[in-house]
């Protein structure tokens, strides 16, 4: 769906921090939303940790950059990381060029997919959440 020129499509879930979730098979990939990647700017870094860190649903575990902002990577959900997207390394700007698809960020193996019930899949929640957001921090 588009929401004031912003795509976030539909099936996947989003979280407050500015995240997105998708399921695959029993892993959980996340990246960045589109409104997040063209508010940063052009993505000059982001924070690889290793593979294998325990994360927390909702607690920051790395760093993203651009040229004009430093910000922080929450987790879409508690779990163990298996797999880091290694092009970021290369072309953060993966991000900006394709927020859901060839710039996803991580893959996490989840403790329990119910904790997706925490996040914002409802068009309606999603479009008066993302409207707040833009009043509070401006359009791009």
């Amino acid at each position: 769906m588009n929401i004031e020129g912003y795509e976030f499509p539909e099936g996947l879930y989003y979280d407050k921090n500015h995240f997105w979730a998708r399921v695959e098979g029993d892993l959980v990939v996340m990246g960045m939303n589109d409104y997040a990647q063209k508010m940063a700017g052009s993505i000059v870094y982001v924070g690889l940790p290793p593979e294998g860190k325990k994360l927390v649903q909702g607690k920051n575990f790395t760093k993203i950059e651009s040229g004009k902002w430093l910000g922080k990577v929450f987790s879409v959900v508690s779990g163990e990381l298996v797999a880091v997207n290694e092009e970021l390394e290369r072309r953060a700007k993966l991000i900006n060029e394709d927020c859901y698809g060839k710039g996803w960020m991580f893959k996490i193996k989840p403790d329990n997919l119910d904790e997706l019930k925490n996040l914002m899949t409802d068009p309606a929640v999603i479009q008066e959440w993302l409207k707040t957001e833009i009043a509070e921090h401006g359009k791009k």
